[in-house]
């Protein structure tokens, strides 16, 4: 079964609304319709290259598949993605570190790209994305445990990216990170919009830090990257409360 499509990353949901079927402003439309005029008319770049330090260099130099809006799919940006993946790489100090991405397939990209490695599960709906083999893991939130018993409590670092801005949303995101994390030492980092501040301290006791997240469709909403750890100088710290 499909899952229920309540918005976009870039539209709220109404709660109080009986008719909870995705609806995009005419703004959000408008913007929409535009990036993807700008995805037809600009050719692929698919060159990659490497400086002295193994660390990727240019704009293009992760091949993904291309977003699917009625997923919600929004790549980040290229800074955004190697800012993270650098992130997720200094928290794996050893060889047995085991790292979860729930809907950040863009994440399990470049962490491949730049160690091939790391130990990376992909959860995510997009069967597209089975090209990844035995990285790849269905996931659908709205079944936030239907997942493989192998992979429960496996995970010293799990980053989520939820699809959609909504209450119910977040809390079977939720569900999902309790089953994967390793009990007690792990890290979590959760991608969302600023608008989720209160509930992912709620719900996961989560700090937001003072880097921000960019997508390459350059959402209007407030993005945001949020840790249950203090990550130092890293990320820009934690916001001072």
């Amino acid at each position: 079964m499909e899952p229920q499509l309540p918005t976009i990353k870039n539209v709220f949901v109404n709660e109080t609304d009986d008719d909870d079927r995705p609806a995009l402003s005419s703004h959000a439309l408008a913007a929409l319709k535009e990036f993807l005029e700008e995805q037809r008319q600009s050719p692929a770049n698919h060159e990659t290259a490497e400086n002295g330090e193994g660390t990727l260099e240019p704009e293009s130099e992760v091949d993904l598949v291309t977003e699917d809006w009625r997923l919600s799919q929004f790549w980040y940006d290229p800074e955004t993605a190697r800012t993270l993946s650098q992130e997720v790489l200094s928290l794996c100090s050893h060889s047995n570190c085991k790292v979860a991405c729930i809907a950040c397939p863009t994440l399990y990209a470049y962490l491949k790209k730049i160690d091939p490695n790391i130990s990376v599960q992909l959860l995510e709906y997009d069967k597209r994305f089975e090209q990844y083999g035995s990285d790849f893991t269905f996931y659908d939130y709205n079944q936030p445990k239907d997942l493989p018993l192998e992979l429960k409590h496996t995970y010293q670092v799990v980053i989520a990216d939820p699809p959609y801005l909504s209450k119910e949303c977040l809390e079977k995101v939720t569900q999902t990170i309790s089953f994967l994390a390793q009990p007690q030492e792990s890290h979590l980092l959760l991608l969302t919009g600023e608008v989720q501040r209160d509930r992912a301290a709620e719900l996961l006791g989560l700090r937001a830090c003072n880097f921000w997240p960019r997508h390459s469709s350059k959402l209007g909403n407030e993005f945001r990257v949020f840790t249950n750890y203090d990550p130092g100088e890293r990320l820009g710290g934690w916001e001072q409360q």
